[in-house]
């Protein structure tokens, strides 16, 4: 299958249009042209490779959405003309404990990923959702409700699941007090989700801006970090915590806010590590932990939970000539609060 899409040809290049084929459908593979792709920081950062090396040419995208257009002979999963989605990985080993329970990305062998990585013959690159058409194995898609904005999907794929994946194994419910650190393309959605969960919802922010923003979004309290009388009037107020952003930070103050036993979790991804003093765990018993995206199973019931309470990230929809400026603008934090991109500019 032709395929038009945008790549990186070498490290830290601008992308650039880029022609290639996808295979050939096999028998439980489903096509489909592509409508929006979503532009992650870790597209970013892989290109740059800001996390070890990357594998070039590389078509990024993760946060795939379009419409079937063929299925595989075995393929039932999906028809001609159903609405789908792919996320984060294509595949994965198949077989160890955590993907006979959905979850495929803590798989022993690891998982496949979208882009900058090789499928599992280790040696075809896989090319991600910067492109017009996708093929996947119909398991590792999910359904996309028609009630849902298309363009405002594409981002639940990555940045959706990520916070919604720890909200959920941390028991975000009413009568849990959740802060969520940062209010950008991840931090919006942990805002959507948490809120829609029953959580009493609190946003911690460095732009004291940000507060009507958040409050539209659901949340129930704002504080401005910057502010250390303000931070330290939230002691030991909150069960869970959400790190969402990859800027360095000093975890020492908000594991302050955390209760006894209460968790603050990892999901932004910063270059240099961070430092923690035991005694701000030990004194509470308190704990840190981090969390990826979700697995197959958890992905279509966050899909089947934002069609139930009309949750879909905010956008801005960019053309394929814009990326750049969108790789720019997403570092600067300038953007509310993630870009997608409209397939047809490709």
């Amino acid at each position: 299958m032709e395929t038009r899409g945008y790549a990186a040809l070498h490290a830290k290049d601008s992308l650039v249009p880029f022609n290639f084929s996808r295979r050939d459908l096999r028998p439980h593979d489903v096509a489909f042209d592509v409508v929006y792709s979503g532009v992650c920081h870790s597209d970013i950062h892989q290109v740059d490779e800001d996390w070890g090396p990357s594998v070039f040419p590389m078509v990024p995208g993760h946060e795939i959405v379009g419409v079937v257009t063929a299925v595989g002979s075995q393929a039932t999963k999906f028809q001609v003309g159903s609405r789908i989605g792919v996320g984060t990985f294509v595949d994965s080993c198949r077989e160890c404990d955590y993907c006979l329970r959905g979850e495929q990305q803590y798989c022993v062998e690891s998982d496949t990923p979208t882009y900058n990585g090789y499928e599992r013959d280790g040696t075809t690159i896989a090319f991600g959702g910067y492109s017009t058409n996708f093929v996947v194995d119909e398991d590792y898609a999910v359904h996309v409700a028609d009630s849902l904005d298309f363009s405002g999907v594409a981002p639940l794929l990555c940045a959706g699941i990520t916070l919604y994946s720890p909200l959920r194994h941390w028991g975000a419910r009413a009568g849990i007090e959740v802060g969520i650190i940062g209010l950008g393309g991840l931090g919006h959605m942990g805002v959507k989700f948490a809120a829609a969960l029953g959580a009493t919802t609190t946003v911690f922010s460095h732009s004291a801006d940000k507060e009507s923003d958040a409050r539209r979004l659901g949340a129930h309290d704002f504080v401005v970090t910057s502010d250390a009388s303000a931070l330290a009037q939230q002691r030991e107020r909150y069960d869970l915590i959400i790190n969402t952003v990859s800027a360095d930070l000093d975890l020492s103050p908000y594991l302050e806010l955390l209760k006894v036993d209460g968790h603050l979790v990892l999901v932004g991804l910063p270059v240099n590590p961070y430092e923690v003093h035991a005694m701000t765990l030990v004194n509470k018993r308190r704990s840190i932990a981090g969390s990826m995206a979700g697995g197959m199973k958890e992905l279509q019931e966050m899909m089947d939970f934002c069609a139930e309470h009309s949750i879909t990230s905010d956008v801005e929809i960019v053309t394929a000539d814009y990326i750049q400026q969108a790789f720019e603008r997403t570092i600067a934090s300038d953007v509310k609060y993630r870009f997608v991109i409209d397939a047809a500019t490709f």
